[in-house]
Order: C-alpha cells, then structure tokens, then sequence
C-alpha cells in the first residue's frame, strides 16, 4: 500500500488535507469520492533518503512524543487501543508515523498485544517504553502509563531543544566570523596590497599579512574541501564503538563539560528511574531499564555494578554513592527516601533538580561564550585593521 498526500473540499466546499493509503492514485481518488470529497491535489509521497540531519524515515521524538499522548488521551476517554490508533492514523500525522501505526495496527489485528507490536520497532520504541506499555496491559493502567511516558518525552524533546539554541547563536557568531575573515583575505588587503611597490622592504607584519592573504586566495578551495572532509571524518568516526568510548570518557575528565554530561545524565536516568517506581516495577528491573537511558558507557557501567549489588541485597544508597553521578546531596536525600519507602518521589525531586541545574549551567555556558566569540571576531577583523593601517604609515619610509 502506498501513502497519497491530498488536498481537497468537502460537500460545503470547506478546505481540507491529510493522507490516504491505497495501492495506487486512481484508487486512492475513488476513495476519497467515496467520502464525499473533491480533490483538488493529490500526489504520492516519496521518502527522502536522508539528509545532514537525519532520515525523514524515522518517526522524530516529536512525533512519537505526539502519538504517545494522543493515545493516552484517547484510552483515557474509553476508546479501544485499535480504534485508537486507527483515529491517529488517519489524523494529520506524518507518513512515516503512519507506516508504523499500520504496523502496529497489524500487529495487533494478528492477536499480539500492543507491548509486543511495538517491540518490533526497536529504532523507535526502547525498552524502557515497551516494558512500560507491557506493565501497563497487565494492571489495566495503560491511559496513566503513556500520560507519563508523554511527560517524559516532552521533556526529552525540551531538553534536545534547550541544548541546539543555547548552541545556535555561538555558531552564527562563528559563521559570521569565518565569513568575514573570508572577505577580508579576499577582497579588502589584495586591493590594499597595490599600494606598496616593494613588498620586500615591508615590515614582517605587513609581509605576513600580505602572504596569509595570498595564500588564502590560492589554497581556501582546498581549506574548504579539507574542512568538509575533516567534518566527515569525525562523523564516521562517531559511528565507530571504541572512538566513542574514548570521547565518552575523555568528557568527563574536562572540566566545566564534565558537570553537564553528569547533569543530563542525572536527569535522564532519575526521571526514567522515578516513572518505573511509580508504575510499580521492582528497583532492580527499574534500575536495569533507566540504565538504557544514559548515553555515557562509562557512567552505564557503573550503573551496572549498582543493579548487581541492590541484586544480591546490597543496599541502594550506598551503591549509588559510588558512582559519578550522584554528589552527596542527593545521596542524603536518597537516604531519607529509601528509609521512608517514597524512593520514587525522591527521584523525581532529584530530576527536577538536576533540570534547574542544567538550566542555569546553560545560560552561564551562553552567556560567557557569546561575548568571546564577539571578541574573537572583532581582534581578527580589528587586527587586520591595525595592520594595514601600520602597513599604510610604514609606506612613508619604504615608498611606494
């Protein structure tokens, strides 16, 4: 079956758009005569194989973020699992949210459960999610289990969304200055260079501008092939298991870098931690499962000895007080928790936290890097500045 993307007007002739599957476009036009509707664009929709920042494939977190709570709402209002994806699938989503609802629908029509159909698309649903869904079928508490599930990709998707800004306006101010030592190099000293009849007799700042200058405009085509390549060098290197390990580990020995990472991960694996508390797995399933949310090997390690020791009766607190991830603050507050037998509520207090701390780590990490990058930009183009106009009092000694 094929997704058709159509425009059309219904019988009071009011707009309206959205997605249909059929095995081709006379079919899908019959169909959509067949629901009163008169098509004024219809057009096949083609997958794109990809681009810089991934596959229009895959279902983005937004979208899954979309679909888990719509079907919390739907289940919420007494509607069947079945009919409820059906309802979303035929909504304004997004084809390749489409494709998988029909999978899952499929899934579903052949006797498996929703925990099971979903667990065929391991790129989309982790394990934390399925196991979640699982649980969820088991205690009839599915509409709770995706409203928090929902609240936690909602969160992931901030958190993706807090990181690209607080990282967009440092690279247009680096953009901007690479744009600008381009011009100069370019443009502003070949045409200033005519001024001097004798370059040998020039100073040695003058002669280095001069010769950067020339340089530039013989080999920048090259500089640029070669940056091209370096970016996708590095980028095939993150593919490769042991290079992200070493620069995994290498983060957490930088400072000022380390304390992020620690603090995303913090939130990652508490938040996921405090929800499987809550939905009532036991703590060493919980804690095996929110392993799977932290990114870091080297942090995912620890957190492994963690599981095995509250595994074979060690206690919880301890156990996590030998980690990087936790500072002792939250090692008391876990004490407290783990005495009280409210350890779900204490990781969600920790992951809220955690969240502020990230929050203000951010806004400082902003507010210190704009203005050096400013001031990177302005001693470049202010150099060069410096130096021609030095350059231009030295041609009184050296003539012209």
């Amino acid at each position: 079956m094929k997704i058709f993307i159509y425009k059309a007007y219904d019988k009071a002739g009011a707009k309206t758009d959205g997605q249909i599957e059929a095995p081709n476009q006379a079919a899908a036009l019959s169909e959509l005569h067949k629901k009163g509707l008169l098509p004024a664009e219809i057009k096949e929709y083609q997958e794109s194989v990809g681009h810089l920042f991934g596959s229009s494939k895959k279902v983005s977190l937004a979208e899954l973020e979309f679909l888990t709570a719509e079907l919390s709402l739907l289940l919420s209002s007494g509607v069947r699992i079945d009919k409820g994806l059906d309802i979303i699938r035929r909504s304004k989503a997004q084809p390749a949210l489409v494709r998988l609802l029909t999978s899952v629908s499929s899934g579903i029509s052949s006797g498996q459960s929703l925990s099971q159909a979903m667990s065929e698309h391991g790129e989309v649903f982790d394990p934390l999610y399925i196991n979640l869904v699982e649980l969820g079928e088991a205690s009839g508490q599915l509409p709770e289990i995706f409203a928090k599930l929902a609240e936690d990709l909602k969160f992931r998707r901030d958190l993706q969304r807090k990181i690209i800004s607080s990282l967009t306006y440092p690279f247009v101010i680096l953009a901007v200055c690479i744009l600008c030592i381009v011009f100069i190099f370019n443009f502003i000293v070949p045409k200033l260079s005519v001024l001097f009849s004798d370059p040998e007799a020039l100073p040695w700042y003058t002669q280095a501008l001069l010769g950067l200058s020339n340089w530039m405009q013989d080999y920048q085509l090259l500089l640029g092939f070669g940056i091209v390549g370096a970016t996708f060098l590095v980028l095939q290197l993150f593919k490769q298991p042991k290079f992200v390990k070493v620069w995994q580990e290498t983060l957490l020995k930088i400072p000022g870098l380390s304390s992020s990472v620690l603090t995303t991960e913090r939130i990652r694996f508490n938040s996921a931690l405090a929800m499987m508390l809550e939905a009532g797995l036991p703590i060493d399933k919980a804690l095996d499962l929110a392993k799977g949310n932290i990114k870091n090997q080297t942090l995912q390690r620890e957190m492994e000895i963690v599981r095995n020791k509250v595994k074979h009766g060690h206690s919880l607190s301890p156990s996590l007080k030998q980690t990087s991830l936790y500072p002792d603050f939250y090692i008391s507050l876990l004490e407290v928790g783990e005495e009280s037998g409210n350890l779900a509520k204490v990781f969600d207090e920790i992951a809220k936290r955690s969240r502020q701390e990230f929050e203000t780590w951010t806004e400082k990490m902003t507010t210190l890097i704009e203005p050096l990058l400013i001031l990177l930009m302005g001693g470049i183009v202010g150099g060069v500045v410096v130096v021609m106009l030095m350059s231009m009092v030295a041609v009184n000694d050296v003539g012209f």
